[in-house]
């Protein structure tokens, strides 16, 4: 990995680097490792496209947090080389607008992928061994409670998982060692004899989409946003659910029919959810899935640790340079035939 950008820069003109938005992740230390290499940066700390179309004339990369990035937007800026994201999922960028006008986009896979493993497995550990109920009565002052439904020996239950890309697996093999069984299902990871080995040394065994569905005491999803798995769990997927298991989603919010997870909740077909996204965030006090009794949601923190902030920042500004020095970033999400 080169941080070398001098090799293809202009002497004496500074090429522009936007970042448009960061929420609350600190990224003065990508600000820092672009201006050393001749970068002049600008941060918007903005989400909205006319905004960013605005004021990202003449830049050569944007370095995206959750904007949206239209075929509108890459137009408007003209010279545009590079949309490095700041997440594993990239649905918030036109990938085929970017393709047909030659604008790389990078993504940041595997940086964080113990951490959102482990977030969906102490979510899962959270609901069946009713955290939040017990912390709850202790807090009123009541030791004696016992929620209304027999709490599960996980040495007796599966754990089924929907997607077996990197964090799935990893998820895999840390619960293996707590539920009886883990069970997995993944259309697009191909059948070969090296991803056997791999699920089998995991402690997963692959099979299909209808038996994860009802025979998992928690559902696990692992799957990107596309408009395959948009409302992958909605009310047909839902009643094929095991009859009082859980759902967690530590994915993308837009997987989930919220109002069908309300109603199979209510119902009492679904136990709980725990949820790290939801379709809007933050979501606005009336959501669906806020604010009941049997969902645990936290705030898309599956990500966080020192090790993963740090990494987030320094990976997406690398990109830029990489580019800058070897004409390819480091982690594209499809590959740009050279020009001419």
């Amino acid at each position: 990995m080169s941080t070398n950008a001098t090799s293809t820069l202009i002497p004496g003109v500074r090429p522009l680097a936007v970042y448009t938005d960061m929420e609350d992740i600190d990224h003065a230390s990508g600000v820092a490792l672009l201006e050393q290499h001749g970068y002049e940066v600008r941060y918007l700390g903005t989400q909205d496209s006319d905004v960013i179309a605005a004021e990202s004339t003449g830049a050569e990369a944007l370095l995206v947090g959750y904007a949206q990035v239209t075929a509108e937007v890459m137009d408007a800026i003209p010279g545009l080389k590079l949309i490095a994201l700041l997440s594993m999922g990239f649905d918030n960028v036109d990938l085929d607008a970017a393709r047909e006008r030659g604008i790389w986009v990078t993504n940041l896979p595997g940086i964080a992928t113990e951490e959102v493993a482990s977030h969906a497995l102490a979510l899962a550990l959270a609901s069946t061994r009713e955290l939040s109920y017990f912390a709850e009565r202790v807090a009123a002052g009541d030791w004696n409670s016992r929620p209304d439904s027999a709490v599960f020996r996980l040495s007796q239950q599966r754990l089924g998982l929907v997607g077996l890309g990197r964090i799935g697996t990893k998820l895999g093999e840390m619960a293996s060692r707590v539920f009886g069984e883990v069970i997995g299902y993944d259309p697009f990871l191909p059948d070969t004899a090296e991803t056997r080995a791999l699920l089998s040394d995991a402690g997963i065994r692959r099979t299909t989409l209808e038996e994860v569905l009802a025979e998992s005491a928690v559902l696990s999803l692992h799957v990107p946003l596309s408009e395959d798995t948009h409302h992958l769990i909605n009310a047909e997927t839902l009643a094929s659910m095991r009859p009082g298991s859980y759902l967690v989603n530590v994915s993308r919010g837009q997987l989930v029919d919220n109002e069908a997870l309300r109603e199979a909740i209510d119902s009492g077909h679904l136990r709980g959810a725990a949820l790290d996204v939801l379709d809007v965030e933050p979501a606005p006090a009336d959501h669906p899935l806020m604010g009941h009794p049997r969902i645990l949601v936290t705030p898309h923190v599956g990500f966080l640790s020192e090790h993963t902030l740090a990494e987030y920042i320094r990976v997406q500004a690398q990109n830029v340079l990489s580019l800058a020095a070897n004409g390819t970033p480091d982690t594209p999400l499809f590959v740009l035939e050279p020009a001419g």
